[in-house]
């Protein structure tokens, strides 16, 4: 695939998980800690099974219930259209990303008791209200940026400056290879998405020039720093980061971003 972000990463990566500047913080201060809005997050419990498998897996019924990313860094992790490390749904699934540019994406799926235990456990760590964990004066700090419900967590530098925080101390229990075997309705397999974003960008020209079999890559909407259209995933043809595509007489970098369960648009990459 080609784009422009780029990353070393782990499955997880928690020695040295994520940091923006100030500017990307919804709080600033020079104190360890900075709470935010209190906020919390119900629709997280209501929607997971109470008893017997996890529910059916349908873009009406599954929803994102808790979701980790790495942001900042000198590298720029967590750019626009970047898929998130960890992404756990209503359903007891659990997506997990190896990063750009291949996106190789790993499906686990947790019982319903194990899904309640550990959105228990997030809440417990402080992750059902938006605050700031760390100091924001670190240049080029990696940040975890946690989403919970309605309410959003950054942790700065959860690998060292931060790391006795319950915060980053939970960023452990979301590296599903730690998983019991007896907490899992089923062995990890490969994510297999549906559909795919195409985010594209004009570009001067490359090694490899192809023309796009495609949607004219120019329709697509603003999404992620891009034009963006959502195609079958089948249909995508076969890329390379060297090549760029020629659609309508122009040319075009593209990179392509899987959408994950409960994704259906251009406007759910973020």
């Amino acid at each position: 695939m080609a784009g422009s972000h780029t990353r070393s990463h782990r499955v997880p990566a928690f020695a040295a998980v994520a940091v923006a500047a100030c500017a990307a913080l919804t709080s600033c201060g020079d104190g360890s800690e900075t709470a935010g809005p209190s906020s919390s997050a119900p629709a997280t419990s209501a929607t997971v099974p109470t008893t017997g498998s996890p529910a059916k897996d349908s873009p009406a019924e599954e929803k994102l219930v808790l979701r980790w990313r790495e942001t900042g860094g000198i590298a720029g992790l967590g750019g626009p259209g970047s898929v998130p490390e960890f992404s756990l749904f209503s359903t007891g699934r659990a997506v997990v990303s190896s990063g750009p540019p291949q996106y190789e994406l790993t499906e686990y799926r947790l019982k319903p008791e194990a899904l309640r235990r550990l959105l228990d456990e997030a809440r417990d760590a402080g992750l059902g209200r938006s605050h700031t964990v760390g100091s924001d004066r670190i240049m080029d700090a990696i940040i975890a940026e946690i989403t919970m419900g309605d309410a959003t967590t950054r942790v700065i530098q959860p690998g060292s400056e931060s790391a006795s925080a319950p915060e980053a101390r939970f960023l452990k229990r979301l590296d599903p290879r730690s998983w019991p075997a007896s907490d899992q309705a089923a062995p990890p397999k490969p994510y297999r998405p549906e559909k795919t974003a195409v985010l594209a960008g004009e570009t001067s020209g490359g090694a490899k020039v192809k023309n796009w079999p495609l949607a004219p890559l120019a329709r697509g909407e603003e999404a992620a720093g891009a034009l963006c259209t959502v195609v079958p995933a089948s249909k995508l043809p076969a890329t390379a980061p060297d090549t760029v595509w020629r659609s309508e007489g122009k040319t075009y970098s593209v990179r392509l971003r899987p959408l994950l369960p409960a994704e259906s648009t251009c406007q759910d990459v973020i």
